[in-house]
C-alpha cells in the first residue's frame, strides 16, 4: 500500500515539483498529498473526494489517469483490508453521492417556492390592510 504512494512521490520529485507548489496549484491541502504519498489512504476524505485528490495530483503532474486510478483503487482496498476498515464499493459511493446531491437540490427548490409564496402572501395582506385603513379611517377625515 505504501508502494503506490512512494511511486507517486518519486515521479513528483523526478519532475522537480514540491508539495507546496502542487498544493498551491491544485488548491488541495498539503496534508492530503502527504497522506497520499505515505500510503495512508484512510487519512484522506472518503468516496469521490479521495479520487478527486488523486486526480488533481495526476493532472498537475500531467500523468495519465487511468493506470494510476486502477492501481489506486487496488491500493485503497489493500489498505482497508490491512487496517480492518470497511471497504467502499466505488459504484455505490457514486450512487450515494448523486442521490444526496439530488435530494438536497429538491429540498432547496421546495423551500424556496414556499418562501416566495409567503413573501407574496405577506405583500398582499399588507396591501389590502393599507387600502382598508386608507378607505375607512383616513379618507373620511380628509374630506370632512
Amino acid at each position: 500500500m505504501a508502494e503506490f504512494g512512494r511511486e507517486l512521490r518519486l515521479v513528483r520529485e523526478a519532475r522537480g515539483v514540491s508539495l507546496d507548489t502542487l498544493s498551491a496549484e491544485t488548491k488541495v491541502q498539503m496534508r492530503h498529498f502527504e497522506a497520499l504519498e505515505q500510503g495512508e489512504f484512510h487519512e484522506l476524505p472518503g468516496g469521490v473526494f479521495r479520487r478527486g485528490i488523486l486526480r488533481a495530483y495526476l493532472q498537475a503532474l500531467q500523468l495519465e489517469e487511468q493506470p494510476w486510478m486502477l492501481r489506486f483503487d487496488e491500493s485503497v482496498a489493500e489498505n482497508a483490508r490491512a487496517l480492518g476498515l470497511p471497504m467502499e464499493p466505488k459504484e455505490d459511493a457514486w450512487v450515494t453521492f448523486a442521490t444526496n446531491v439530488k435530494r438536497n437540490r429538491t429540498q432547496t427548490r421546495q423551500g424556496t417556492r414556499m418562501r416566495w409564496l409567503g413573501v407574496i402572501l405577506f405583500a398582499l395582506i399588507l396591501a389590502v390592510s393599507s387600502w382598508a385603513v386608507w378607505k375607512h379611517l383616513l379618507a373620511p377625515r380628509l374630506y370632512q
